[in-house]
């Protein structure tokens, strides 16, 4: 595992971790109102709140729904970024190949060789128009919209002893089934990432089995309406992966090239004997 791999690894866990710990910020004893003070409170916890208050009464008063159309809100927000981020993780696997010739030929560990090669991916990165980042940008753009979530139901009586299903929505799952189900379609989406790689390395196995139960034992003490959010955003992103990333298609479409390259081998073979053979007549 290079060190790019443990340095991702390390931003995601990271990341995950920063949501807990905002979302145990701010004064959460302290109703959200109109005449709240402070540009967080006033212009974005209160809006948040009185947004997802007036999606409940536009769908038969059920705040559950609210949060869930809110979520669908947010993710179609954020599909043209995470569209690009799929095109540029796509490049990335690409030229994962070369990337793997380049780290077989500077296998040396001393710094020369070790900074030779971080140039060198580099530039294989900038002429493919991969961003590394993009990887956990969209993650990154969502945890400001997870954290005034949070903060929106826990100060607001209307939300936080709001029901929906088997839950109430600003305590935790008593059942645990929203986190299972967060578990579950984190780990749909991890294993539909890694479907489309030509290979599978240590750290991809890792994201794959890891962040589901990373994700598992971190929404297990959220709030229903927090783990409502990642289960909805998740199954959202399983159903964008299969239409705009559809790793079955690429595996195909990988397959046929690689086809094509061994017909052509074939063919080229087939007239370099035919070629000898008649030099030899």
């Amino acid at each position: 595992m290079n060190k790019r791999q443990v340095k991702r690894i390390v931003l995601v866990l990271a990341l995950a971790l920063l949501v807990v710990v905002l979302a145990g910020c701010g004064n959460i004893n302290t109703p959200v109102t109109k005449s709240s003070t402070g540009f967080w409170d006033r212009y974005i916890i209160y809006n948040f709140s009185r947004f997802i208050i007036w999606l409940a009464h536009a769908f038969n008063g059920s705040f559950g729904v609210a949060i869930i159309i809110f979520t669908l809100i947010i993710r179609i927000i954020l599909l043209p970024l995470n569209h690009y981020q799929m095109k540029s993780m796509r490049k990335q696997m690409e030229i994962q190949p070369e990337m793997d010739a380049l780290r077989k030929k500077y296998s040396a560990k001393d710094a020369d060789t070790q900074r030779t090669l971080q140039e060198e991916t580099q530039k294989l990165m900038s002429e493919a128009g991969v961003n590394p980042l993009m990887g956990c940008l969209p993650l990154v753009i969502q945890l400001p919209f997870m954290w005034a979530l949070y903060q929106a139901i826990a100060r607001t009586g209307a939300l936080r002893h709001a029901s929906f299903l088997w839950t109430e929505l600003g305590s935790k799952d008593p059942y645990y089934i929203l986190p299972i189900l967060a578990a579950i379609f984190t780990f749909a989406t991890s294993y539909l990432s890694s479907l489309s790689q030509p290979t599978q390395n240590s750290t991809t196995k890792l994201m794959t089995w890891g962040m589901p139960i990373f994700i598992l034992f971190t929404t297990i003490n959220f709030p229903a309406a927090i783990t409502l959010y990642w289960v909805v955003s998740n199954a959202f992103q399983v159903g964008q992966t299969l239409l705009l990333q559809n790793p079955y298609k690429i595996i195909h479409e990988r397959e046929a090239k690689e086809q094509a390259k061994r017909d052509r081998e074939k063919a080229l073979q087939k007239a370099r004997k035919q070629a000898f053979k008649r030099k030899r007549k």
